[in-house]
């Protein structure tokens, strides 16, 4: 190895290396912008597609707009949403209705892919911004959505 060449990669080792801590020194006196989670629940903004818990809509009369047609639990890839329907006679036409019994909702499956929500033909369910679902079993995580409002 020439001296030159030498002398020269020893400059070049001491100017990256000024660079480098250039840079640290311009990220240390920036302003910080650390968000203190537990004290500021209430002032997060949420993005308007945030995904967090899966909710049955209801309507004015407290009433469920889930049909218990089952097109949102076939198109659920892992088997997440599990619903159970009862069939009961309307008495002022006589005909057969189907109405939701029970609606289950497997949090600890559930991969968050919005698909059911897509493809329900009376949106009756959507997401909410409830994301903290910390519990000390799986099976607190299966939720009855149909249980009254929410």
């Amino acid at each position: 190895m020439k001296p030159l060449n030498y002398i020269k990669e020893i400059f070049v080792g001491v100017f990256r290396l000024f660079q480098g801590m250039y840079i640290t020194m311009l990220n240390m006196l920036r302003p910080k912008i650390t968000e203190q989670y537990p004290e500021n629940r209430g002032k997060l903004q949420y993005p308007e597609r945030f995904r967090g818990m899966l909710v049955l809509h209801h309507n004015e009369k407290n009433e469920h707009q889930c049909t218990g047609c089952g097109i949102c639990m076939n198109n659920c890839p892992n088997g997440t949403i599990q619903i159970t329907v009862r069939k009961e006679t309307d008495q002022a036409t006589g005909k057969e209705k189907r109405l939701l019994d029970n609606y289950f909702y497997d949090l600890g499956s559930c991969v968050y892919c919005s698909r059911c929500v897509q493809t329900c033909p009376c949106e009756a369910i959507g997401w909410s911004n409830q994301f903290e679902h910390t519990v000390y079993s799986r099976s607190k995580l299966v939720k009855q959505l149909n249980k009254g409002k929410i």
